[in-house]
This record gives C-alpha cells, sequence and structure tokens, in this order.
C-alpha cells in the first residue's frame, strides 16, 4: 500500500489521482475527510485521516503501508510536522518514503524553507528507512498568484531582475513521483527537477501574452515593495519574509539551472511554460478560478 501525505494539496491530489489513473492503491492522508470527497470517489483511493504533528492518529493511516510520499505545506513548523511523520513511518515499519523536496535544500540557506527541507532530508537519511528525495524546481502553478494584477493591469510584478528560474509543472513532478513509488531501483537517490528551460520573467510575460492573447508584462520591482504587496493581499508576516528570501535566491541564480532528471525518468520532454500556459488559459484570462496555491 501506497501513502500520500498532503493529499488535499495541489501536489498531493494530483498524485493520488496519477497512481489512481494507473490502478494503484493508494491510501490519502487528509486531516478533513469532508475536503477529500472528491478523491474519496476515485478507484483504488481509500481516505484516511490523521494528522501528521499528532502520531496517535497516524496509526490506522500507516497500518500495512510499505511506500509513502512525504510532502506537506510550506508552515512556519514544516519542519516538526515532516519529522513527526518520520517517526511515526519508522514505528509503523514503512520500508520506502519519497520525500517532496525543494531545489535549493541547504541546511545553510538564507531561504528558511530550504533549511527545513534540508534537516529534513538529513532526519529521514538517518531513519533506516530507504529513501528518495524529489528536489523540484518552482511550480507552475504559482504563477496563478499573478492573475489579479494581470487582469487588473496587464502586467506581472516580481523582484526578479532578469534572472532566469526553471520551473515545472506539478503534473511531471507527480508524475515522476508515481514511477518512483511504483517501480524498483529508486531508494537512496536524489532526483532535481526542473522543466526543460530557464525563462526570464519577460519570457514568462511573453508567453502567457501568446496563450491569452492579451499584452502582459513584466515589471521588476523592488523586493521591499514586492513584500509589501503580499502583506497588502493578506499573506502572513512569516510565508511573506519567506518569500522574500526566496526571491533573494532565486535572483543569484539559485533556480537557473536547468536538470535532466524529469526527462530521464519520464522518458520523454517535461511540459513546457508554453504548454501550460494554453493548458490553463480560462485562469489567466480570468474566466475560471484558480486553484489555491
Amino acid at each position: 500500500m501506497i501513502l500520500v501525505t498532503g493529499a488535499t494539496g495541489l501536489n498531493g491530489k494530483e498524485l493520488v489521482r496519477q497512481l489512481s489513473a494507473k490502478g494503484v492503491a493508494v491510501r490519502a492522508l487528509v486531516r478533513d475527510a469532508a475536503k477529500a470527497a472528491d478523491l474519496a470517489a476515485l478507484p483504488h483511493v481509500e481516505i484516511a485521516v490523521g494528522d501528521m504533528m499528532s502520531p496517535e492518529t497516524l496509526a490506522l493511516a500507516l497500518s500495512g503501508v510499505d511506500r509513502a510520499m512525504l510532502n506537506s505545506s510550506a508552515v512556519p513548523n514544516m519542519l516538526e510536522v515532516q519529522s513527526s511523520f518520520i517517526a511515526a513511518a519508522v514505528k509503523a515499519g514503512v520500508r520506502h518514503v519519497v520525500k517532496l523536496s525543494g531545489i535549493m535544500p541547504e541546511r545553510d540557506s538564507a531561504f528558511r524553507f530550504a533549511r527545513m527541507h534540508g534537516e529534513v532530508e538529513k532526519r529521514l537519511e538517518e531513519s533506516g528507512m530507504a529513501f528518495t528525495h524529489l528536489r523540484a524546481g518552482e511550480f507552475m502553478p504559482s504563477y496563478f498568484r499573478q492573475v489579479p494584477s494581470i487582469l487588473a493591469k496587464g502586467a506581472i510584478f516580481l523582484p526578479m531582475e532578469n534572472a532566469k528560474i526553471a520551473s515545472i509543472d506539478i503534473a511531471d513532478i507527480a508524475a515522476v513521483a508515481a514511477i518512483v513509488l511504483t517501480s524498483p531501483g529508486h531508494e537512496g537517490k536524489i532526483y532535481p527537477l526542473t522543466g526543460s528551460e530557464a525563462l526570464t520573467m519577460a519570457e514568462i510575460a511573453e508567453k502567457l501574452s501568446a496563450a491569452t492573447g492579451k499584452s502582459i508584462r513584466y515589471i521588476n520591482v523592488p523586493p521591499e515593495e514586492a513584500k509589501q504587496a503580499q502583506l497588502a493581499n493578506g499573506a502572513p508576516p512569516y510565508f511573506a519574509d519567506a518569500i522574500t528570501e526566496l526571491y533573494a535566491e532565486r535572483r543569484n541564480g539559485g533556480e537557473a539551472t536547468v536538470y535532466p532528471d524529469t526527462a530521464f525518468i519520464l522518458g520523454r520532454r517535461p511540459i513546457s511554460f508554453d504548454e501550460f500556459a494554453r493548458r490553463h488559459v480560462a485562469i489567466f484570462r480570468g474566466e475560471q478560478p484558480a486553484p489555491k496555491i
């Protein structure tokens, strides 16, 4: 049995869908079953209710599980949440844990979530279970956050200067995870996952313009201005500070490298940003609500 944590999140939900489509028995770990009705309706999927920060709630969820996908939200206590799950998985006899990590998991990084990912990776490696780290770059759906400014001002406002970033679609991350979870030979491996191209924000704006048929510009803004805009839009101060740290790393080229691992594992070219933009054009035109990122 495969357990997927964070199953109602964007990445977890996509992985559950892909495993279901493959006919693989999968258990989706959620905190609220009411939010997982769409997953419960899928074939080969069962819902388990539990909280990774409360190990006593995980016994039934982990019963009979030999492989697990470790994925959780970027929250201030992410290190504690994922470490708690690792301890529970060890106790339950899970054989192999695949962790969705970050592309920059340095434990001395200036970006707080990179530090957390790095520490969780270390704890997983020392747990005695087999591990695989999927170090994913920027998620393409993160550009859904730019839809309000695209609709209101025909522009995306980001503190990226002319730096490039190699983003990846979550469908490709899930496809890689599904392969790693259902085939041998991935134990002890670390896979940096990106798309096949690194783009500047001006190039992103051009591709969104081509997909939507509307003129969309990229406007570089100072980091502090970007942070204040996030706070004004309701972002918690902790998250706004973290994103400021992340963009500083990106301006320094922290996510500009294109890696071959995605294509190698999938046996095909990763989804391009052009393809992603065309597939979700209704969102970028404001005709369809964007999923929560």
